[in-house]
């Protein structure tokens, strides 16, 4: 597991995010990992880039270890996420992805669907996303490529 005690994984979400990510903060709270839920904390309608804002936040200032945000798509709050410096934020659907988008990419954002997965999937990427460590050698090259076009 790469995530180690004191470790935080920063979670938020918009209305169409809130039950998945309550079904990922119950699974992590089994498995002992601490979770910061910067909400929303209802079903109300929310601006999803100001939850963005607030994990991306936690993540970037070295507070979180890494963070997943949850929206309708996972789409809205990837583009959000992607424009904060520092930040790798990756839509995953699937297992494959959720795993090399942390080997290969280092992705510190995982971004999901709650209307595109259900919460049984949703639990497993989570898992995917706080076990697998960055593979780094080749890739570290190209992260560092995708980094520097933040200076462009």
């Amino acid at each position: 597991m790469d995530f180690k005690k004191g470790d935080i994984l920063a979670i938020g979400c918009d209305h169409g995010g809130f039950e998945l990510k309550n079904a990922i903060i119950a699974h992590m709270n089994e498995r002992g990992i601490e979770v910061k839920d910067f909400g929303t904390f209802d079903g109300a309608s929310v601006d999803y880039p100001e939850i963005a804002l607030k994990v991306t936040a936690s993540v970037t200032s070295g507070e979180a270890k890494r963070g997943i945000l949850v929206c309708g798509t996972g789409i809205g709050m990837s583009m959000a996420a992607n424009k904060v410096k520092g930040i790798r934020a990756a839509v995953c659907t699937e297992h494959f992805s959720a795993k090399y988008t942390r080997l290969h990419n280092d992705a510190n954002i995982m971004c999901l669907g709650g209307r595109v997965i259900g919460p049984g999937v949703a639990c497993e990427l989570a898992d995917l996303f706080v076990d697998t460590e960055f593979e780094g050698g080749r890739h570290q090259r190209r992260v560092d490529m995708v980094m520097a076009i933040e200076e462009k």
